[in-house]
């Protein structure tokens, strides 16, 4: 619904609509509420107080905080002795007497009484008749002055005289100002003995402690007042078993009586089984009492039953027996739904019935708090089976709206009837409730008493008939159907929202409120529209047209009578029998209605094209300036109306070449309809054409539009009209078909969307409706298969764009690509070259820079720029006429080309990081330059291009020859520090730095040098180049690897140290060798630097001769200023003959030095291991050895003689 629909619906819902405020019933005042209060909530017990007036507050008080609370009624003193159960002697006032009709067993059965239930009943016990009466006296006047005790016993007297005989409970309070008086035991004795009460019932109260005494003084009278109540009901259950009356009435109100003793007791269960034998026994009456007349008899017991009816739900429903109380509620209505009565004056049956509904209703929202959690589902029982619905109000509501539409339907029919109904007479209005429940007297003045009388039935029904005519019962159905609605609307439950919104409607129309009317009316109709339901829309149309005509809504009017007489028939015709014999404001669905209400609109919008004479008046003025336009889409109510089929003929077609189209036309309308002439639209204006009735006169239409003469445009009922034409269009694209625009008159047009046969669906109210199906195409190929839409294509370029490309990009240099358009047989004008670069993975161009942390750009590949152009010199001065870069989008502007031209541009694009993308480049251009409408020809190109990275680099750390560290790092690496270098502090180290070329393509490395990270790299860290050769330049083959060396001293202890980046310079070998160097940076990996406490060193001579002794020393050097202790440890050789200490722990003093010299002879020749010494420092637990590499000699079998030879070669090469 729509924003505009939602707002309008809060404010109907809540009572904008200036509703006349009711006195009865809806939703201002609740039916509940009409019953008494007694009635209504659970009854209280009552204790009367007498004496000691200043207490009273404070014991009331504490009383009614008890639970369950007891209400008191206090008296000052005993002097108001007199004012207990006086009000069984106050009715002196109203005397009831006999009139002229007396039931005939009234005086010969005396035991008859004259009612079930005397109406103030419970309100006495509730209020006037304690249960017990407590006297309090002060302590003084009971042990005290003998004056003052003979006035306690006279107080007490008078107070046992006035209730004993209705068997309330007497408790005495002895009221003590401390407690440390003197209590007299004989007086105390006395006491008992003159109240004959047993000791527990007479009680203290400390005036000084009132907080100790109250809880105990409540205990006794909550027992006495359960005791009191428990006897009387014991007292009348025995005349129920002893059966001494075998008078129905005198039975239902025994019954009565003890359910409300058992709710003071608070005894649920015993209230509820006698509430029910009750009800039951008063069913029994119906038919066999003759106490009363009939009406006012079945009144009364309609009225008793009502009562309990109320009891016996409240109590089932707020012990949560939801399931039973419904089920109950369908006995109750069961036993009394045929109960009718007279049925002259059925008015009053349906009035009550209506009242059971909407109190259960209200019972059922009240005790929602203790089933909202309820499960409707497999409730009830084989005899009584309940619907999901019976557990909320909503259903409820919305039958109380039912029957009081019912009574309000008979009142009228009474009232329309019968004369004497429509007089009130004047002694109805002194017609007054009776003694009796649900009896009632006339209120006669005789004197200055007043006096009841009785009435007779027809005096009864004069006085119902002016109550009710007092009531506007429209307000409460609407009232009631409103909450209906939102109940339903809230449960999702459509249909019986619909329902009720229709319900509602039909109260507001008869009310004469056409707007509020028309918006339920609206409601109820879309849900019909959607689902089908003919009947029910016919009947919701016929007041929606009526409601338009009465707020003259000429476009609703006209709108609502299309679519009614577009409705498929569901009544019989005029000669059979109808479905229905009572029908709204539209009449039965026959034929001749469906004509009549035709030639009404086209009566009203064609008057020239008028079939027969106009049988009535519209209510509508036409002006000739104003006339009214339908739009009909696919969603439309109005679809049967007029329903347009297009298909074109061809898939694919030619550009300015014919194409065939058919148009096929279907209206449900009951008669045919002659039509002006037809415009088609499509989404090429060009291509609209008008289809001309040549039998009509020339309107006025679009100039320059292709116009179709047909001898005759008539729509024949539920019959297609096809039409076939040829049309030239002449752009490239999608060419669909949007509407079809019927000319019915000069002020009636009716534009209907154009749809395909291949997706055209049924309309919801002709879905399941028995009728011939016929194709909207002869041809079936196209009336399953056919389009609105085809596709004109494009024109065959006449011009060429090539893309050149000298191999696969390199990250970091700019590649240039080649673009050249050149002209073979069209000339280009307004042309413009797109180019977009696309991965061919999917993954985007688009990178975080974190990833790539030496690139400031965010993308991976991106169009840098378009390079001048290369032709004629024209269109060099037109050159950089760019219209837009961006990193993976340009748009560039071509110069105008002659035929046989080109034109020529270098895209510059580069590479961040190695991937394949995908180029294209589309070029449009007008082959014609001086038309206005020409359509551009395109010409797309594409190219995918591998980026690849140059040149890979890696790196390694070194140490120097023969010298070894102990580094703890090493020993005991951190979590971070695994994969880390270890460097040792203010030591030489060798880092080599290799480039490797990675491509195809040969590569000339410029220089590749290292740069430290700002200032303080450059203090924390030296770094020096090795070796002769400065420049690094080098040519690398595909494949070849460079390598460079660099030493490396830090000079700062830290466990990250930065060595910054490798930069390397490079270019393409062989291009042109101006070309601007490419710049790579390559990130170092961080590394630990540590301090070494020892270092060990390996002194021996580079080589060995076999046999000859050779010295082996070890040095231990302590960098630390403590004393160092080292175990070593040296491993035999089989290579070598060894003399010295194999293993000891030596102390090293504080930088200081300390050597182990060693002999060794070589006994083998070739490379040799030197026995490997391992060293451990005590301080730090840790050891080290030296690598295999460092710790191996060549032995040579004899001296070698390098520098003879070298001089015999000399002297060879002189000669």
């Amino acid at each position: 619904m729509a924003p505009e629909g939602t707002q309008k619906l809060n404010e109907v819902l809540e009572g904008h609509d200036d509703d006349p405020p009711t006195t009865r019933g809806g939703s201002k005042i609740k039916m509940e509420e009409e019953y008494p209060e007694e009635l209504r909530t659970p009854p209280v017990s009552l204790v009367a107080l007498f004496g000691c007036s200043e207490l009273h507050s404070s014991i009331t008080n504490h009383l009614h905080s008890q639970q369950p609370p007891i209400n008191a009624l206090a008296f000052p003193d005993f002097s108001h002795l007199p004012l207990l159960l006086a009000h069984d002697h106050d009715h002196h006032h109203i005397t009831p007497t006999s009139s002229s009709f007396r039931d005939p067993l009234s005086d010969s059965s005396p035991t008859i009484p004259s009612g079930i239930l005397k109406r103030d009943w419970l309100l006495k016990h509730r209020t006037k008749v304690p249960a017990l009466v407590a006297a309090f006296f002060p302590s003084n006047h009971i042990f005290g002055d003998p004056t003052q005790w003979l006035q306690v016993c006279s107080s007490l007297d008078s107070l046992k005289s006035v209730i004993r005989p209705k068997n309330i409970k007497l408790v005495v309070v002895v009221v003590q100002s401390s407690p440390h008086e003197v209590i007299s035991e004989d007086r105390l004795l006395a006491l008992r003995k003159r109240a004959e009460l047993d000791s527990k019932y007479v009680l203290f109260l400390n005036d000084s402690e009132l907080t100790l005494s109250l809880p105990r003084i409540a205990s006794a009278f909550s027992e006495l007042a359960l005791a009191y109540y428990r006897e009387e009901a014991r007292r009348i259950k025995s005349r129920i078993e002893k059966r001494s009356s075998t008078s129905l009435d005198l039975i239902v109100r025994y019954c009565f009586k003890v359910a409300v003793y058992a709710e003071f007791r608070r005894d649920w269960g015993e209230a509820l089984k006698f509430y029910e034998d009750a009800y039951h026994s008063l069913h029994e009456m119906i038919g066999t009492s003759t106490r009363l007349p009939a009406i006012q008899r079945l009144v009364e017991i309609k009225t008793i039953a009502e009562q309990l009816h109320f009891k016996i739900s409240t109590l089932l429903l707020h012990g949560g027996k939801l399931t039973e109380a419904v089920m109950w509620f369908h006995q109750h209505k069961s036993s009394y739904d045929k109960v009718v009565g007279s049925t002259e004056y059925i008015f009053l049956h349906w009035e009550w019935m209506s009242r059971q509904f909407l109190v259960f209703a209200e019972l059922l929202e009240t005790s929602s708090a203790t089933v909202q959690s309820f499960s409707p589902l497999n409730q009830g029982t084989a005899e009584i089976p309940l619907t999901e619905f019976e557990f909320y109000p909503a259903y409820y509501y919305q039958l109380a709206a039912h029957y009081l539409q019912n009574k309000k339907s008979a009142l009228e029919l009474l009232l329309s009837m019968s004369v004497a109904a429509q007089e009130v007479d004047g002694s109805s209005e002194s017609v007054t409730p009776s003694v009796y429940v649900g009896q009632f007297s006339q209120l006669r003045e005789k004197g200055e008493a007043l006096t009841l009388h009785f009435i007779t039935d027809e005096e009864y029904i004069r006085y119902a008939i002016s109550e009710a005519k007092r009531f506007q019962d429209s307000v409460e159905i609407v009232a009631w159907l409103k909450k209906s609605y939102e109940s339903f609307t809230n449960l999702k439950s459509r249909r019986m929202a619909a329902f009720c919104a229709f319900e509602i409607a039909r109260e507001y129309f008869g009310l004469s409120d056409p707007s509020n009317a028309k918006f339920f009316f609206d409601i109820a109709a879309n849900l019909y529209r959607q689902e089908g339901w003919v009947s029910l829309l016919w009947e919701v149309l016929g007041y929606l047209r009526e409601c338009s005509r009465n707020l003259g809504a000429l476009k609703d009017f006209v709108e609502l009578s299309l679519e009614m007489v577009a409705l498929p028939v569901t009544s019989c015709d005029d000669f059979g029998n109808l479905r229905n014999k009572t029908y709204g404001p539209g009449g039965p669905a026959t034929v001749s209605r469906r004509e009549s209400i035709h030639r009404e609109v086209f009566t009203l919008m064609c008057p020239e094209t008028e079939m027969t004479p106009s049988t009535g008046e519209s209510g509508f003025k036409l002006a000739s300036d104003s006339p009214l336009h339908l739009e009909i889409d696919l969603v439309s109510p109005l679809r049967p109306v007029l329903l347009a089929s297009v298909a074109f003929h061809e898939q694919m077609i030619k550009p300015r070449a014919l194409c065939s189209i058919t148009l096929s036309l279907l209206s449900h309308l009951p008669l045919p309809v002659d039509i002006d002439h037809l415009e088609v639209q499509f989404n090429q204006s060009t291509c609209n054409f008008v289809i001309r009735n040549s039998q009509r006169p020339l309107r006025t239409m679009q100039s320059g539009s292709q116009v179709e003469n047909e001898p005759s445009l008539v729509l024949v009922p539920n019959n297609w009209l096809r039409l076939t034409y040829a049309i030239k269009p002449e752009q490239s694209g999608k060419l669909e078909c949007l509407s079809i625009l019927a000319k019915l008159g000069p002020r009636f047009t009716i534009c209907s969307r154009a749809e395909s046969p291949a997706a055209m669906e049924d309309s919801p109210v002709w879905k399941h409706e028995n009728c011939v199906q016929s194709l909207p195409m002869k041809d079936p190929i196209l009336a399953v298969f056919g389009q609105k839409a085809t596709q004109v294509e494009e024109p065959e370029p006449q011009v060429d764009v090539s893309l050149g490309a000298s191999g696969p990009a390199l990250v970091g240099e700019d590649f240039t690509m080649p673009i050249v358009v050149t002209s073979k047989g069209h000339a280009v004008y307004s042309g413009e070259l797109k180019i977009n670069l696309v991965d061919v993975g999917g993954g985007g161009l688009f990178s975080p820079r974190e990833a790539e942390p030496f690139s400031l750009e965010s993308h991976h590949v991106e169009i840098c720029g378009i390079d001048g152009a290369e032709g004629n010199e024209e269109s060099e001065s037109e050159t950089g006429n760019i219209k837009k870069i961006q990193q993976s989008f340009g748009l560039v502007s071509v110069p105008d080309l002659k035929e046989g031209e080109s034109w020529s541009c270098k895209l510059e694009i580069k590479w961040h990081r190695a991937k394949p993308v995908m180029l294209f480049v589309s070029l449009s251009y007008l082959p014609q330059g001086n038309e206005a409408n020409a359509q551009k020809v395109h010409v797309h190109k594409s190219l995918q291009i591998e980026g690849k990275m140059p040149l890979f680099l890696t790196n390694r750390f070194m140490l120097p020859y023969r010298r070894d560290h102990l580094l703890l790092n090493r020993i005991k690496p951190t979590p971070d520090s695994e994969d880390m270098s270890s460097l040792p502090l203010n030591e030489k180290s060798v880092l080599v730095v290799s480039a490797k070329n990675c491509t195809e393509i040969a590569l000339k490395l410029m220089c590749m040098s290292i740069e430290l990270d700002g200032e303080q790299g450059k203090t924390s860290c030296l770094i020096q180049q090795g070796g002769g050769d400065t420049s690094g330049s080098a040519n690398l083959a595909p494949g070849e690897e460079f390598k460079k060396v660099f030493t490396v001293i830090p000079t700062i202890r830290t466990p990250k140290l930065s060595l910054g980046s490798v930069h390397l310079k490079w270019r393409r070998q062989g291009g042109n060798t101006e070309e601007a160097c490419v710049s790579t940076k390559h990130k170092l990996p961080e590394v630990n630097v540590d301090a070494s406490p020892l270092v060990m060193s390996l002194n021996c001579p580079p080589y060995a001769i076999l046999g000859e002794s050779f010295t082996y020393a070890i040095t231990i050097c302590n960098q630390t200023q403590l004393l160092q202790e080292a175990k070593f440890a040296l491993a035999d050789a089989q290579s070598f003959v060894l003399s010295g200490s194999h293993s000891n722990t030596v102390s090293v003093l504080p930088k200081s030095e300390h050597v182990l010299s060693y002999k060794l002879v070589p006994l083998t020749c070739g490379q040799q291991q030197l026995p490997k010494i391992t060293l451990t420092s005590v301080r730090y637990s840790a050891e080290f050895q030296p690598s295999t590499i460092a710790s191996s000699v060549f032995v040579f079998p004899s001296a070698p003689q390098a520098n003879s030879t070298a001089n015999q070669v000399v002297t060879s090469r002189a000669s």
